[in-house]
């Protein structure tokens, strides 16, 4: 998600796929602070770097 939500708005750009994995995380996901851990993971995953 943070991949596309990052890219340029273009015909490449899948909101739709963004969506479904939000909708598909919103259920996987039972609190903010397990969402925290897991969009930090992401983002030093995607990044190489802690935020």
């Amino acid at each position: 998600m943070l991949t596309i939500e990052r890219s340029p708005d273009s015909a490449f750009r899948s909101d739709s796929d963004m969506a479904d994995m939000k909708t598909l995380l919103d259920g996987m996901i039972e609190s903010d602070v397990e969402l925290a851990h897991y969009t930090r993971a992401a983002h030093v995953a995607l990044t190489g770097k802690p935020v």
